[in-house]
């Protein structure tokens, strides 16, 4: 509390009230709280009035001859895939605004982007903007994990 303290301005004595619930914070102590944390002050009141734990059951599809777990929220999709050597898929689902990671853990994937070709080994990962056309086809047996994580938004 005390680094708190220091490093947003606001007794030791008030965060502790805080802590306990036993005050509110005045809009002053929100926006030197929250420039403490690196947060806005909306952000910070966001974190408060929102669950801190989300739990989902995965789902399972193919698509070809690609196998996937997959888990969903709203701001990341996780895709846990397998695909068998010379599998592929030409056309991905139609994506959002995302950031798209894809990390191989066994095996070798081949990613085609409009104007680049990776080859993806194990323990190989990318990032790149998904809205972008793009194509994954298995080499080998593969294991890999994609990350479809939402982007902030564009000012």
């Amino acid at each position: 509390m005390a680094e708190l303290s220091e490093r947003s301005g606001v007794s030791v004595a008030v965060i502790s009230k805080l802590e306990r619930n036993q005050q509110q914070p005045a809009l002053d102590t929100l926006y030197n709280l929250s420039r403490a944390f690196s947060l806005s002050a909306t952000d910070l009141l966001a974190m408060a009035e929102s669950s801190l734990a989300h739990r989902v059951n995965e789902i399972s599809h193919r698509s070809g001859q690609f196998r996937f777990r997959e888990i969903r929220y709203a701001n990341a999709v996780a895709l846990l895939g397998e695909a068998p050597a010379g599998a592929d898929i030409s056309r991905p689902e139609v994506h959002h605004d995302d950031t798209e990671v894809c990390w191989v853990w066994e095996g070798c994937l081949r990613l085609v982007l409009p104007h680049a070709a990776f080859e993806l080994q194990a323990g190989q990962s990318i990032q790149f903007d998904a809205i972008q056309e793009h194509t994954y086809a298995a080499l080998s047996d593969t294991r890999f994990l994609i990350m479809h994580l939402r982007k902030d938004k564009r000012y």
